[in-house]
């Protein structure tokens, strides 16, 4: 198989290039991984209905990665609870080599087809749960080998890759492949591959909360009030929402611990 990941750089010579021409060739280059994605949509449209299905019924969303990949799906789960008010356990990102590989690479971790599905099980998984998996080279055996367990298991599978074709793209039930093509340094699919898969989880997550109801009109009314930033955030949308004064909008959603549960209470007095 022939991995466009892989392939020769469109930009030669970079080690003798000026700091700008560097730059204008990654934008260059970048300005090319929106229309990828935007070709996917319907593939992400119906990865995130299957997944709403799914949690409205008590399933988990689970990412699943090696590296750079890894990474970018422990970081878009993380974000949920504090966005959205959904519990930590609803999305779940693991990634080859535990914990640890988040900060520091741990060789060989993405080579094992048997931890991956090793790892799913440690939290229970099952057929009420869904299984993204992601790789930008699409042959990451970590993630092939969960997938391909998940699927015998009777779970919903996603594949977000960059190789069309790829063995990931043929093994999930709704493969999304936003084919970015070759990296601006040859093979470092960090950069528009990684973007690539960053752009598709925004989209998918963002998405499937909405639908879950954990927006309301374009507001996050139940992100958690964990900073000062937040709280004043909250505060204005409270006022908005209510008509009250900065002093007042800030008390009530500080006693209700919410956007949603402030603005209700005021609702209904």
């Amino acid at each position: 198989m022939k991995r466009i990941t892989e392939s020769e750089s469109n930009h030669h010579d970079l080690d003798s290039k000026s700091t700008r021409d560097l730059l204008i060739g990654i934008n260059e280059e970048d300005h090319t991984v929106p229309l990828a994605v935007e070709k996917e949509i319907p593939q992400i449209e119906k990865l995130v209905d299957g997944c709403v299905e799914r949690m409205r019924d008590g399933g988990r969303l689970f990412y699943m990665g090696a590296g750079t990949s890894g990474r970018l799906g422990i970081v878009d789960a993380s974000e949920c609870p504090p966005t959205f008010g959904v519990p930590h356990g609803m999305v779940i990102g693991i990634i080859a080599g535990g914990d640890q590989a988040i900060r520091k690479a741990v060789e060989f971790a993405e080579d094992d087809r048997e931890q991956g599905w090793k790892d799913l099980e440690a939290f229970n998984i099952t057929e009420k749960d869904i299984v993204v998996g992601i790789a930008a080279s699409g042959t990451t055996p970590y993630v092939l080998g969960a997938l391909e367990t998940a699927k015998k298991h009777g779970i919903l599978t996603g594949g977000i890759s960059c190789n069309p074709g790829s063995p990931l793209s043929q093994l999930a039930d709704i493969a999304i492949t936003p084919v970015v093509g070759p990296e601006f340094v040859t093979g470092s699919t960090r950069m528009k591959s990684g973007t690539a898969q960053k752009l598709v989880l925004n989209m998918l997550s963002t998405a499937i909360m909405i639908r879950l109801g954990r927006v309301k009109g374009n507001r996050m009314v139940d992100m958690q009030l964990s900073n000062e930033k937040l709280v004043d955030r909250g505060t204005k949308m409270v006022m908005d929402a209510t008509g009250l004064d900065e002093q007042q909008a800030n008390e009530l959603l500080m006693k209700y611990g919410s956007v949603r549960a402030a603005v209700e209470a005021y609702t209904n007095r």
